[in-house]
């Protein structure tokens, strides 16, 4: 998938070992914000998945300094998603001879950024 907007950069992790449930609520957090806070908000985060989005995040950052020299106080996330990836299944032995599926979710998350361009907006209402 090419970006056709020019002034836009990504970074996929795949294969990252959690449920996209569970990384969907933290880029929930993050979307629309700009990329430093969005590092520092996942830096304090509880859940362990936001360290594996904190590093994705910053190679986002990275390929957008290194590979487009984009300014990278001017840049905010533009998108953040997950997608489902493989699931290992695994059983659990449970009594009566019986079995009990146990699933592993495995998640791509890919995260765009855009450098923001600053401009002057109107505010609503009269332009006097």
């Amino acid at each position: 998938m090419e970006n056709n907007n020019k002034n836009t950069v990504k970074a996929v992790n795949k294969n990252v070992r959690s449920s996209p449930r569970k990384i969907n609520n933290l880029l929930k957090s993050i979307r629309g914000k700009k990329a430093d806070i969005a590092i520092r908000n996942l830096s304090f985060a509880r859940q362990r998945i936001a360290h594996d989005i904190k590093k994705t995040l910053q190679s986002a950052v990275a390929n957008a300094e290194n590979n487009n020299q984009f300014d990278i106080d001017n840049l905010y996330i533009k998108e953040a998603y997950v997608g489902k990836s493989i699931v290992l299944k695994r059983f659990r032995a449970r009594a009566k001879g019986r079995a009990s599926a146990i699933k592993k979710p495995y998640t791509n998350l890919t995260i765009i950024l855009s450098e923001n361009f600053k401009q002057k907006r109107e505010l609503h209402g009269s332009k006097s």
